[in-house]
């Protein structure tokens, strides 16, 4: 799956955690799943922790981490707002 694929799958709501961004529109925060992963968590871990949950969401995760502190600007990652 393409970077920009996979950052589709991160979507930003107003109305979801004062507007962070989110996973597939699920109230999923993409720094929650990233500080599983900072702690130590497996990927597989948390999918068994959240079965809605794809190997490809946490993948968007790390992407939209990347993108966020690459020499990208945040307007070049677009996620969609619902």
């Amino acid at each position: 799956m393409s970077h920009s694929e996979l950052l589709k799958r991160i979507t930003v709501r107003p109305d979801v955690f004062g507007g962070k961004p989110i996973v597939r529109d699920m109230r999923l925060s993409v720094e929650l799943i990233l500080s599983l992963l900072a702690q130590g968590a497996t990927p597989e871990e948390i999918l068994d922790d959240y079965p809605r949950l794809e190997a490809d969401d946490i993948r968007a995760c790390i992407a939209y981490a990347h993108a966020a502190i690459a020499d990208d600007t945040l307007a070049s990652v677009s996620v969609a707002k619902r």
